[in-house]
């Protein structure tokens, strides 16, 4: 590790996790932080840093390798240009190094916006991760969704124009149906609602209780 970060090499090109360690050192609980479609930037970081003051390990692979943006448009094309099976290669590998350098087996994973789809997606798909808190991601179709076996707490907000409520009335009814171990927590919030550097949709009260709800979730199942 150098300069809190991870460097690895992937089919498509080099890229780095951005490390955060508990004051006492690494710790064998590690949460995989995956970003907006802004990048990982210090907002994310931020987070990683509070969820070492919690005592996890936490590691925030950068699916945009070293790509960090300001403007909407530009996100959004960001985001779309990243294909699913790429992101998923660079947490996978990070998982991997991580394993090597800190000698962990299990891991949770969490994000946010774009972060929350990639969340659930390596949930379904990804061995050795044993927790997933996605917050507001897209939702895959059922056939990538019933191979959930990860628990997972799927963060959402009511008034979400994204990722909406219909949406995740049908998330509900597959975990229902396919018995998932899914949980879905609903706030009275926008899009983006636990970004605390978007004045226009930060709900104070929402974040605060979504952040209680996954550091206990990933305390228990880690």
């Amino acid at each position: 590790m150098k300069d809190n970060r991870l460097t690895f090499d992937t089919a498509n090109g080099p890229s780095t996790a951005f490390v955060a360690l508990p004051a006492n050192g690494a710790s064998k609980h590690c949460i995989i932080v995956i970003h907006e479609w802004w990048g990982l930037n210090d907002h994310i970081k931020d987070i990683c840093m509070r969820y070492a003051a919690e005592g996890f390990t936490v590691i925030a692979p950068d699916l945009y390798r070293g790509r960090i943006l300001t403007d909407p448009n530009e996100a959004s094309e960001a985001m779309h240009s990243l294909k699913i099976e790429d992101g998923l290669e660079i947490i996978r590998t990070a998982m991997a190094v991580a394993r090597s350098e800190f000698g962990i087996n299990h891991f949770g994973i969490t994000g946010y916006c774009m972060g929350g789809t990639f969340a659930l997606r390596a949930a379904c798909i990804l061995e050795g991760i044993s927790a997933a808190v996605p917050f507001y991601g897209d939702i895959p179709d059922e056939g990538i969704l019933s191979k959930l076996r990860t628990p997972t707490v799927f963060i959402s907000g009511t008034r979400d124009s994204w990722i909406t409520p219909e949406k995740v009335l049908q998330m509900e009814a597959v975990a229902d149906s396919c018995e998932l171990p899914l949980t879905s927590i609903k706030y009275e919030a926008q899009h983006a609602f636990f970004n605390d550097t978007r004045k226009d949709v930060f709900d104070e009260v929402s974040a605060r209780d979504a952040w209680s709800v996954a550091v206990g979730f990933f305390r228990d199942r880690l």
